[in-house]
Formats: structure tokens, sequence, C-alpha cells
């Protein structure tokens, strides 16, 4: 009963606050006929990463996880015509919807997608000089959450929003004992937020569509 009452709040603020968006609604269509994951950030959390990506006044965006570019293009909109994302996916074929996707929204012109491990694209993007980021999106396999996090904040400067998705677990992340690697990745990751005195943090439960889990977001000092 209660994810019933979730997912119907969700729907409400959706329809209330969220008018039809035929690019958003397309990129979703395309990427279940993809046979992409069902992992994309719900409609209500992609507007709240635009509004956040709007209020930092983010230039220069970092997204860790691309898979069908639906929260890429959430990003996007909320660059100045200037502005830059580059979103690491591991997948090529997912990297290859997600273009697509990006073009059909008429933003391709401010997204650049890397394909490959994003630890090794991050390397490169150092190497590059490609930083500070304003806006740091961490969205990808959580064993590696805490080294997205070191990178994130080696490619930051102070005032950057670093938010991570999925931190919540469905409640397994107070688990000591537990042998789920996503979740042990996730632990490792609040270690680092804790302890780390490069960001200021915080986490936030959430509800929805997409059940019970949350983000954490941090400002680097």
């Amino acid at each position: 009963m209660a994810e019933e009452i979730w997912t119907a709040v969700d729907r409400y603020i959706g329809e209330k606050l969220l008018p039809p968006d035929p690019a958003l609604e397309e990129a979703l269509r395309a990427n279940v006929a993809a046979e992409l994951p069902a992992i994309d950030v719900s409609p209500t959390h992609g507007k709240l990463l635009h509004l956040l990506a709007k209020i930092q006044g983010a230039r220069k965006i970092l997204e860790i996880g691309t898979l069908g570019g639906y929260s890429t293009i959430w990003l996007a909109r909320a660059l100045p015509p200037d502005g830059k994302i580059v979103s690491l996916e591991v997948q090529p074929k997912h990297a290859r919807i997600a273009a697509a996707n990006i073009a059909q929204a008429g933003l391709s012109s401010l997204v650049e997608i890397r394909t490959g491990p994003a630890l090794h694209s991050l390397e490169k993007l150092a190497a590059e000089g490609a930083g500070p980021f304003d806006f740091v999106f961490i969205d990808a396999d959580k064993e590696n959450n805490a080294a997205y996090l070191e990178w994130g904040l080696r490619l930051s400067r102070p005032g950057t929003i670093v938010i991570c998705d999925n931190v919540v677990r469905n409640g397994t992340v107070v688990d000591a004992n537990t042998a789920d690697a996503k979740t042990q990745g996730v632990q490792r990751f609040f270690d680092k937020l804790a302890s780390d005195a490069r960001i200021d943090a915080t986490a936030v439960q959430t509800v929805g569509l997409k059940g019970y889990d949350g983000f954490a977001i941090g400002l680097v000092r």
C-alpha cells in the first residue's frame, strides 16, 4: 500500500509541475525500445537535477553514467548557450542511444559523451586539464562510487555541487554484514564522504516511482 501511495504522489507532482515534454518522453521510449536497463532517474528527480544546476549557475557539468541520456538532457537544459556537459558511459550501445536522444532534443552542441570505463575517462580528463566542473552527478556502477567521488573532487572547485544517486539501496545501506557489492560500494562512498575534509555533505531518503532510495548532495569547500 505504501508503494502505491508513493507512486501516486510522484505522478501527481509530475502532472502538476512537469508539463508534457516530447523530447524527454521520446528519450524514455527509445531507451525501452533499445532494452536499456530501466534505471533512469524519475521525471521529478530529473527536474530536481535541472533546478540545482540552474541555481548553481553551472557552465561545466560532469556526469558519470550516461545510460540513455535522460538525465543528461535535464542537465544540459540548465546550461547557458556556451556551456558544456561531459558525460561518461562504459557501454557503447548506451552511448549511441544517448547521443541519438540528445540530438533529438537539440542539445548535441552542449554535450560530449566519452565512452569507456569511467575511471579511465576521468584520468584522461584530469590529464587534459578539463576541470574545474561546477556540478558533478554520479550515477554509474556503485562499486566505484568512492573512486568517482575522489575524481569528482579533483576535478571540482570550491563551490562545486556533487550529487550521487541511489545511495539508500532500499535501506540495505545500513546492513554492516551485506554481501551485496553495490551496497558495499555505497558504504565506502559514505565513509569517504564523512572523512574527506574537502566536501560538506548530507543525504536525503526518497520514495516514489523508483521505490525507496535516496541521493547524497555535497558542496566542495
